[in-house]
């Protein structure tokens, strides 16, 4: 639910502006304006059925906040390349990703090593984001061989949906679902579980 009144203009600190709100149960202080949100699909999302659930969610989040979907990153390679050709694959991959991120922008990638969270914990997580200052949050998912170790060292965070593997393509759908379902945790507004 969006605050329902603004108290006061609290002032400006390193250039952004701060205004009081109350909410339905709790005063905040919120920074002006929201963090942007990418998801980076380093896979090409090719199927149509995980693409249209992926921007049913983008189409449901825009009520919240600012979020796009960019895919198509990852490097050609042959499927009987071996360890050191995917080691090279990966390197390029994660460079041309950390090449793309600005000036105070965040990187949490997604891999099976990273930390496992409950959606309360991950809809806290988004409400951490949301506060931080960061101009935008990139929700980086890897492409078929994973995430260089270059690209999880230079990421502020690593979360894990399942210790299991999953198609990039799901992992994007999923990841779009529980953002969605995180901002309407952080709402209080009612949505299926």
């Amino acid at each position: 639910m969006e605050p329902s009144v603004v108290l006061h203009h609290l002032g400006f600190c390193c250039g952004r502006s701060f205004i009081l709100w109350i909410s339905w149960d709790r005063l905040l202080i919120r920074q002006e304006g929201h963090v942007k949100y990418r998801i980076i699909s380093v896979g090409k999302i090719r199927e149509p059925f995980y693409l249209q659930g992926a921007n049913e969610y983008l189409k449901r989040l825009k009520p919240y906040t600012a979020i796009g979907l960019t895919d198509g990153w990852e490097e050609k390679i042959s499927p009987n390349a071996g360890p050191k050709d995917i080691e090279k694959c990966l390197l390029k991959e994660g460079e041309r990703v950390l090449s793309r991120l600005g000036d105070n922008e965040l990187l949490v990638a997604f891999d099976p090593i990273g930390q496992m969270m409950t959606s309360e914990e991950f809809a806290r997580q988004i409400e951490e984001w949301n506060h931080s200052g960061r101009n935008r949050v990139n929700l980086l998912v890897g492409g078929a061989h994973g995430l260089h170790a270059k690209v999880k060292n230079a990421a502020g965070c690593l979360i894990s949906f399942s210790p299991m593997t999953l198609p990039h393509q799901m992992a994007v759908l999923i990841l779009t679902e529980q953002i969605y379902r995180g901002f309407k945790i952080l709402r209080g507004e009612p949505y299926h579980k």
